[in-house]
Order: C-alpha cells, then sequence, then structure tokens
C-alpha cells in the first residue's frame, strides 16, 4: 500500500464579492516509501497549493479542500489542527522554497532546530543540542557546533537552505515534501543539495515529494513524474519514459524550452506562448487550449480525461484530445 494516497483533492479559494478561484482540481497521485514523486509546471499551475493542503498549512477561512489525502491510511484533510501539529515534523516534514524567510529570524539555528526534538522525540535539552550539531553535520554544515549558536542572517544561502533541511529531517519523516528547495541557490549548491536528498531517499526509505519547475531536477532525482497545469494533472510518466517521448503538447512545450548544449550557437529557445492565467475553465474544454500549438475544436468544447496513453506503451496517464506524435528513434535517442 502507498505510504500517502492522493484522491481528488481539490482547494477552492473564495474571496467576498469575488468569484471562486480554483487552484487544485482533482488531483491524484500516490507516493510509496523509498519513491521520489515529482510535481512538475510552471507557477500558478498548483503544485505548492497542493503539498500544503496535504500538510494542513492552509488557512481555514476562504478556502475550500476537498477530495482526500491519506497517510499510512489516515486522512489527514480530517485532522484538527493540534493533531497536524503531532504530525507535522514527526511523521512529516517539508522544506520551503525560501529559507530566509521560513527560518525565525530572532532565533538560533540551533534552538529551531532542538524545540522540534524536545516536542517530538520528548529529548532533553542536553540530548537535543547533541543531535543538532550531528543533524547539521549530516546536512553537510561545516563547524556544526559553532553554528548553532548563530542566527540565519550569519549563515549562507547553501547553509540556511542546509539548516531547513536538518530541521525537516530531525525527526526522521516518514514522507518529506521539498518544495523548489533549490531555487535561489547556484548550481554547485544545488547539485549538493539534490545528493543529500537522493542519499535520504536510498538510506532510509523515506518518501520525497519533490515540487520543482525545473525538468533538469526531475531528471537526476524523481522516479515517477505529475506534470501540472492549471490545477490538474495532465500527464504522468516515470521519469525516462516521460523525458523520452513526452506526450502532452505542455510536457513537450517545457522540455523543448530547456536550453540544450548540443543546439548550434545562437540558437533561439522555444519557450510556451502565453502565461497560465490565459485559460479556459476546465469544465469547457483543455485550459491549455489557448496555448496549444496541437489544439483542435474539440479541445475547446470536451474535457479531456486523464487515460492510458493508447500509443505508447507502459505506466502513463495522459489528459489529451490530440497528445504530440512519439518522436522518431534518432529524436528519442538525443532526448533521453
Amino acid at each position: 500500500m502507498a505510504l500517502l494516497e492522493v484522491r481528488d483533492l481539490s482547494v477552492v479559494f473564495q474571496r467576498r464579492g469575488e468569484r471562486p478561484f480554483t487552484a487544485v482540481d482533482g488531483v491524484s497521485f500516490d507516493v510509496e516509501p523509498g519513491q521520489t514523486v515529482g510535481l512538475v509546471g510552471e507557477s500558478g499551475c498548483g503544485k505548492s497549493v497542493t503539498s500544503l493542503a496535504i500538510m494542513g498549512l492552509l488557512a481555514k477561512r476562504g478556502v475550500k479542500i476537498s477530495g482526500s489525502a491519506k497517510f499510512d491510511g489516515t486522512e489527514l484533510l480530517s485532522l484538527s489542527d493540534r493533531q497536524m501539529r503531532d504530525r507535522r515534523g514527526r511523521d512529516l516534514g517539508m522544506v520551503f522554497q525560501d529559507p530566509l524567510s521560513s527560518l525565525n529570524p530572532v532565533v538560533s539555528i540551533g534552538l529551531q532546530v532542538t524545540e522540534v526534538l524536545e516536542r517530538h522525540r520528548d529529548m532533553s535539552r542536553k540530548q537535543a543540542s547533541v543531535e543538532a550539531a550531528e543533524l547539521l553535520e549530516k546536512v553537510g554544515i561545516p563547524d556544526p557546533k559553532r553554528r548553532l549558536s548563530e542566527y540565519p542572517h550569519q549563515l549562507s544561502g547553501g547553509m540556511r537552505q542546509r539548516a531547513l533541511i536538518a530541521i525537516a529531517l530531525a525527526c526522521r519523516p516518514r514522507l518529506l515534501i521539498a518544495d523548489e528547495p533549490t531555487t535561489a541557490l547556484d548550481v554547485t549548491i544545488q547539485a549538493q543539495i539534490l545528493a543529500l536528498l537522493a542519499d535520504l531517499v536510498r538510506d532510509t526509505e523515506t518518501a520525497l515529494i519533490m515540487i520543482t519547475h525545473d525538468l533538469g531536477v526531475v531528471a537526476g532525482l524523481c522516479d515517477e513524474v505529475n506534470v501540472l497545469y492549471a490545477g490538474r494533472v495532465v500527464e504522468r510518466a516515470g521519469r525516462h519514459d516521460l523525458f523520452r517521448v513526452p506526450r502532452h503538447p505542455y510536457t513537450h512545450g517545457l522540455l523543448a524550452s530547456i536550453p540544450r548544449l548540443d543546439a548550434p550557437r545562437g540558437e533561439r529557445l522555444s519557450p510556451i506562448k502565453g502565461s497560465v492565467s490565459d485559460n479556459i475553465p476546465w469544465t469547457t474544454g483543455c485550459a491549455f487550449a489557448p496555448r496549444c500549438p496541437n489544439a483542435l475544436d474539440t479541445c475547446v468544447q470536451v474535457t479531456p480525461a486523464m487515460e492510458p496513453d493508447p500509443v505508447v506503451a507502459g505506466p502513463r496517464l495522459l489528459r489529451c484530445h490530440n497528445p504530440v506524435e512519439p518522436a522518431t528513434a534518432a529524436e528519442q535517442e538525443i532526448m533521453s
């Protein structure tokens, strides 16, 4: 049985005097122990809102959450705030995108790590301090004992992100959600953080949800990839299958917009025209239709269902009336 089972998760924001806005629309996916699952898409596609709903971190007022998110058989969406606080840190961990805004600027790094250990693992202050230093060392922070007494502004961006990961790992969670954990980091530190997360999954069988818009991160880390657009999953496939044969026009567009080292010098990039906000409601057709080069009249009139790919073999689900034709063998080899 999957450790996390998300079924038909929807999040609707409602402000007084305004029309409801559906940020997440019927998202479903599973995460098994030791598996890394990616949620990919542009900003505004519902990736982060999905994770916040699972973690119980969305505001109670003006937000309607429906569907199911079961962790080890327990329905997270029905838990009280107190019950979720007990789950967070102990069973569920989260690494946020911006460590400078996620860490408390007036509390030392050591105290921010030890308070988690004292609350969820019943450690004494002395035991928690020893464990905190070991955690900082584990995530690659040099001179960890000295860093315990320092504040977030005294650490570099890479060390702040590592400290945030240390806090998330303090109680050895069974599920870790990483929301754009490498966005603000240079490529060297980014590679170190990704290697750390990969080692964590391999060594402890922790389940990992990686939220990112960087397909390079997905290529090196994720086992399964869910491509989101306008709050819905439009394509799901294994990492190698997705990169070898992207079938949804949106997935194809995301991959085509990545700079290639083997491209001729001076060749222009191929961005996806338009914006996520340029969509029609899913209730009347495909939300990607206004930006899609493969769009048909059917795409505007009929909402596509999430179904197995009828052409490419393998465990792949697709939400599209007119998917991209499979590439030739030579093209596939280049893309892989």
